[in-house]
């Protein structure tokens, strides 16, 4: 399986996607498209961590102040399901490899990964 998860807004998305082949890649905006529980719990499956498919750089993320609130692998999974700025942008499935985020060290393995 290839799959992308992206924000149709964001610029960093939108220039990663054009850096990238995604010919074969099924693309879902999260923004139009939430993420459903099966799609988290999988990327759960792929990561071993929702708290790394979590976007601490949102704004929301300062605004509700969580930096400041101990916060559980559960606490991070809701808050994935309930606000899609919280999910760490782009999120790239390759078979059974996940790629999260925009580094340039995980934009590079995914390059080589996908050829």
């Amino acid at each position: 399986m290839k799959k992308v998860y992206f924000l149709q807004t964001c610029d960093t998305c939108r220039r990663i996607l054009k850096e990238i082949n995604t010919d074969g890649f099924e693309r879902q905006e999260i923004k139009a498209n939430n993420i459903t529980v099966a799609q988290l719990d999988e990327m759960y499956k792929l990561s071993g961590s929702y708290e790394d498919l979590f976007n601490k750089r949102a704004k929301l993320y300062k605004a509700m102040d969580l930096k400041n609130q101990t916060l559980s692998e559960l606490d991070y999974k809701q808050y994935l399901l309930d606000e899609y700025t919280f999910l760490k942008r782009p999120v790239f499935i390759v078979e059974e490899e996940i790629f999260i985020g925009n580094s340039k060290k995980v934009i590079e393995k995914l390059k080589e990964k996908i050829g």
